[in-house]
């Protein structure tokens, strides 16, 4: 029925932007007969035939990023096939990812750059990988490039379920432009570009968001961006210089028992602690050199970033104080350098073609980690430490207000070769190794603990390309990627991070392996199609604790499955697509190993069995441009261990539909939500006490999914 509906949905605003634009069209203007038209073809994603590595790799244009309808600027990824981009806290805080049957949380296992800049922070206050996109201006983007699974020797760590480079464009089109919304949002943006000559440019952006949402409290989330980017030449000859600066600040509306909305003690958008907030801060600095010969090219990047960020979070309220609340405060201040390089050399043997890549990635953080227990954000002078029965908890005084704080240093090193061969016109094989040494010191200031430890990880990588025959390729990949484990849980100076005593020591490095086979086709006119079939290990899953607000290893685990996707141009003015992604989700270990994880079965918990989404983009249909976006997120288990009760996911329809008032001049105006889906962007199940007299209750924690709103947004370039 829904799908029907946006099938008549679409037609219809398909055939009534082609009617208005006919009628504008009818007494065209005449052009000199030695012009000539330039035809810009709309299009989601790169043509990578013949190019790509896998059959999941893939590369979004900036033509997309522009059309697609977004409510927050983390949802830019979910142009990603088989990728769902949620939250379940606020919107200060980083987004919910879910990719191929994984709950990626804050990105434990989804590595994101932005100008090559890592994005992931490892051993964060709040989760592993956490990966905060909110200092992003969508103004700026010039496309994304993207992977799936650990088949790449230039991806390292949190890249082994997926991976993608956000590209930052080198000329901003002059423009001011406001949006105001419905839920309270209000964004105003501004940026430009200098032209010193042919080959150097400046330009400069600067937005200010602010919104509220249907929050009860308001949300009253804002934050301001500014960047500032300097290039001479392009990226394959010439250099640029990057600044960025992002601060936000709001407040949190943490899941909430579904007991607490049936008992009238809050409403849907309620929230029953209303001190819950966030405060981030990030400036970065990065630095871009790239020169090529005619058969090599030499690639670099370096970058240092300092990020601050406080959490208050209270997600079981009363269960393990019953007198003052669970609220904790989850500091970080964070400072990381960073370089890679790159050279590839091609040479041919006869008529054997080969590109060989030789590359060095360094990373560094210096992080102070701590958490506090608190009431309505004042520090406490006593914590609580949760007992084996998950209902009551042991208090024990806070050393200088903190319960746990970690100065920790973490340097990753990687270095990797990859060799592309081209044997015949119809058979390529690309083969990499990668090897990773981690090393880490820690030092509790709580309990004076002090420790160091490392570990190296060997991760070859293969696959093997058949074709083009008939426009078509086929791919069989496999390889050995990884994600870094908090090495709080490594050392054991946070509770409850790492794995149970009975199940060994947690490694710094949790290994996982891949396998792939797929194809990619533009046999059908217009068309593009690609299928993979996947299957990937992991070591030790990462799951989200309710108790502390962070990942915890578990046991191994497996993921297998198959996505579809596809593109069709019927014309230059419209592409329709979709990707659908079918998932199995399950733990590894036999009873007795899951046992010692507190596990009675194999299922995992939020990992979703069925990803899909259907879109239209439309632009140059004479001044019409937009495009509509369903996305659907299939049923969960929400225990982990258990295959019922199951989270019932959600399906969202997003609109946008804009008109060029003037060469210059243009107004937006976005629908979220269009079909008002009463749903939950994210649900769990776990213990919680509502107030300081009742008694401990489980069931279903949820964040509800925004109802219905509108935004309209007007952009002048001068």
């Amino acid at each position: 029925m829904k799908l029907r509906l946006i099938w008549q949905m679409t037609t219809a605003m398909a055939l009534g932007l082609a009617a208005s634009a006919h009628g504008q069209a009818a007494a065209p203007t005449p052009r000199p007969a030695s012009t000539v038209s330039e035809v810009v073809v709309t299009a989601s994603r790169a043509n990578l035939l013949g190019v790509a590595s896998t059959a999941s790799q893939g590369s979004i244009t900036r033509k997309e990023a522009e059309l697609r309808p977004i409510f927050r600027i983390g949802q830019l990824f979910e142009t990603i096939p088989g990728l769902v981009v949620t939250i379940h806290s606020g919107e200060g805080k980083a987004n919910q990812y879910l990719l191929r049957g994984f709950n990626l949380d804050h990105g434990t296992d989804f590595a994101s750059f932005i100008d090559s800049m890592s994005v992931n922070r490892p051993t964060n206050t709040h989760g592993q990988g956490y990966s905060d996109q909110n200092f992003l201006i969508p103004q700026v983007v010039g496309g994304i490039d993207y992977t799936k699974g650990p088949y790449y020797a230039a991806i390292g760590d949190f890249g082994a379920v997926g991976s993608a480079h956000v590209r930052l464009i080198d000329d901003l089109p002059n423009q001011v432009g406001a949006s105001v919304g419905t839920l309270r949002d209000q964004d105003a943006f501004a940026g430009g570009t200098w032209r010193f000559d042919s080959d150097d440019r400046l330009w400069a952006a600067v937005d200010v968001g602010h919104l509220d949402g249907p929050w009860s409290p308001p949300g009253d989330f804002h934050k301001v961006v500014a960047m500032s980017r300097f290039s001479h030449g392009n990226d394959a000859d010439g250099f640029s210089l990057t600044g960025m600066y992002y601060n936000g600040a709001g407040k949190l509306e943490t899941d909430q028992s579904i007991h607490a909305v049936e008992d009238g003690l809050i409403g849907r958008y309620g929230v029953l602690d209303p001190t819950d907030g966030s405060r981030s801060e990030r400036y970065s600095l990065s630095a871009h050199y790239g020169a090529t010969g005619q058969d090599w090219r030499f690639a670099s990047n370096a970058s240092v970033i300092h990020s601050t960020m406080t959490l208050w979070n209270d997600f079981t309220h009363y269960l393990f104080d019953p007198v003052n609340g669970d609220q904790e405060q989850q500091d970080e201040t964070r400072d990381t350098l960073s370089a890679d390089a790159a050279f590839t050399l091609s040479h041919d043997f006869g008529s054997v073609r080969t590109q060989t890549t030789v590359g060095l990635q360094e990373r560094n953080d210096s992080v102070y980690i701590d958490r506090r227990h608190t009431l309505q954000r004042a520090a406490l002078n006593y914590c609580e430490l949760p007992n084996p029965d998950g209902t009551s908890a042991t208090p024990y005084a806070a050393l200088g207000g903190a319960c746990t704080a970690d100065r920790v240093r973490l340097n990753d090193l990687g270095a990797y070769v990859q060799n592309t061969t081209y044997w015949t016109s119809w058979l390529r094989t690309v083969l990499g190794f990668r090897e990773e040494d981690y090393q880490a010191t820690d030092h509790s200031l709580t309990t004076g603990f002090k420790g160091s430890g490392s570990q190296t990880l060997p991760q070859p990588k293969a696959s093997l390309i058949l074709g083009p025959w008939l426009k078509t390729e086929l791919y069989v990949s496999a390889g050995r990627g990884f994600h870094s484990d908090d090495v709080r849980g490594v050392f054991g100076t946070a509770p409850l991070e790492g794995f149970p005593g009975t199940a060994g020591k947690t490694p710094f490095l949790a290994e996982a392996t891949g396998e792939e086979v797929g194809l990619r086709s533009n046999i059908v006119p217009k068309v593009q199609m690609e299928v993979a079939v996947f299957q990937e290990d992991f070591q030790s899953e990462l799951t989200y604790d309710q108790d502390e607000g962070e990942d915890t290893p578990s046991a191994p685990s497996r993921r297998q499955g198959i996505e579809l996707s596809g593109q069709y141009h019927p014309f230059d003015w419209i592409e329709l697509n979709t990707d659908l992604a079918f998932s199995k989700a399950r733990y590894t270990a036999s009873p007795a190993e899951l046992a010692e994880f507190g596990l009675s079965g194999p299922f995992i918990a939020n990992a979703p069995t069925f990803i899909g989404s259907f879109g239209v983009l439309v632009d140059n249909l004479g001044p019409w441009f937009g495009g509509l976006q369903w996305r659907d997120l299939g049923p969960y288990p929400v225990v982990d261990g258990q295959e019922f009760p199951r989270g019932a996911g959600y399906s969202e329809v997003n609109l946008d539909v804009g008109y060029k008032v003037s060469p210059k001049l243009k107004v937006q105006l976005s629908v979220y939500n269009l079909l008002n889906e009463k749903a939950y962007a994210a649900e769990y199940d776990y213990t919680s006490r509502l107030t300081p007299a009742s008694a401990p209750v489980d069931g279903l924690q949820v964040h509800p999914l925004e109802p219905i709103s509108a935004r309209v947004m007007v952009t002048a370039l001068f």
